[in-house]
């Protein structure tokens, strides 16, 4: 019987999952996403869908080498990265890559919370699919990246300087930034009189105690002036509780 190939992230899991699994499994790492868009071009078509046209991710030619020759002198595969949208993008840029090296053989997604002998066992025993839903997502997020940093980072070096960049996520956080510290700018300190009273039980414990008005009618009273505090103090002064 041939040896079986699993593919994880990283190096340190690859040595770990390979003791686990022993001698009838070749276990070898990805170290990561093998694709990616390109560094200096859009890499999306905006006028067909918007789809992506990867590449290989820089360095990584030697590992992909390796992992096709893996492939083929393997009889099955399982795609083993993390159980996350990353993780089922990496398995899916994996199946792509090595579809030819992999021909008419078996090639599982597993997944496993703990890398423990029973845990990883119990993947492979219980192999899946890619999830096609967490893939799309990942691409989604990946391609609203490269748009927003790609497009609307170049209006910044004309309007504002070189070197200043967008992103899907670090501009809309500036902007709330921006926004609350302007709110901060245009504060207006006012002075406000709050309305309290110290009380005494008639029965015991006979130890004073204050109270303070906090609602009028559902509302938070409005105390704008000392004329005003004054005024409601000395009509209340005389007033039985």
């Amino acid at each position: 019987m041939g040896k079986k190939l699993v593919i994880v992230e990283s190096p340190a899991k690859a040595k770990t999952i390979g003791k686990i699994l022993g001698s009838g499994f070749v276990v070898k790492s990805s170290v990561g996403h093998i694709r990616d868009l390109p560094e200096r071009t859009l890499g999306v078509d905006v006028e067909h869908g918007f789809a992506p046209k990867y590449v290989l991710s820089k360095g990584k030619a030697k590992v992909v080498a390796e992992l096709k020759k893996a492939a083929k002198s393997c009889d099955e595969i399982y795609l083993a990265p993390d159980p996350d949208r990353e993780g089922e993008a990496i398995a899916w840029h994996l199946q792509e890559t090595l579809a030819d090296s992999a021909k008419d053989k078996p090639v599982h997604r597993i997944q496993y919370n703990e890398i423990t002998p029973r845990a990883v066992r119990a993947a492979i025993e219980n192999p899946g699919v890619i999830d096609m839903q967490r893939v799309d997502a990942q691409q989604a997020r990946r391609v609203l990246d490269r748009i927003v940093g790609y497009m609307v980072s170049p209006m910044l070096w004309r309007r504002l300087k070189k070197g200043l960049s967008a992103g899907r996520v670090q501009s809309v956080a500036l902007r709330l930034v921006a926004e609350r510290e302007r709110q901060i700018q245009a504060f207006q300190v006012e002075a406000y009189w709050v309305m309290g009273a110290t009380l005494r039980r008639e029965e015991a414990p006979l130890d004073p105690f204050t109270v303070r008005l906090a609602r009028v009618d559902g509302e938070k009273p409005s105390v704008g002036s000392e004329q005003t505090a004054q005024a409601l103090l000395n009509d209340l002064e005389d007033c039985a509780l």
